[in-house]
């Protein structure tokens, strides 16, 4: 409940575009999901789904500049700003994107 609460704050001020995607992070018990949305079109423009937080940052960076996309807005999902998801977002700026 308190981390949908979260959630649903940092959404009301996060939006993403095509120039600069929405870079939107979900953690389960066993998995980190990351994804790049453009809200304009409501439209997913690629994901990815791993365990290891380091690896899945800078898969979505290096797709992410294959793609022409080099800045995006970080969306934590309503998570603490620590450990996995502190490592995905350094991963994916250590590889290029920029938020």
């Amino acid at each position: 409940m308190n981390r949908i609460r979260r959630h649903n704050r940092i959404r009301a001020k996060v939006s993403g575009t095509a120039e600069r995607p929405r870079f939107c992070v979900y953690k389960s018990n066993r998995y980190l999901e990351a994804q790049l949305i453009d809200d304009t079109k409501g439209k997913t423009l690629f994901s990815g789904k791993m365990d290891d937080a380091a690896k899945l940052g800078k898969d979505i960076a290096t797709r992410a500049k294959a793609a022409g996309i080099t800045k995006v807005v970080f969306d934590r999902g309503g998570f603490r700003y620590t450990g996995q998801v502190a490592a995905l977002a350094a991963a994916a700026r250590e590889s290029g994107l920029e938020f």
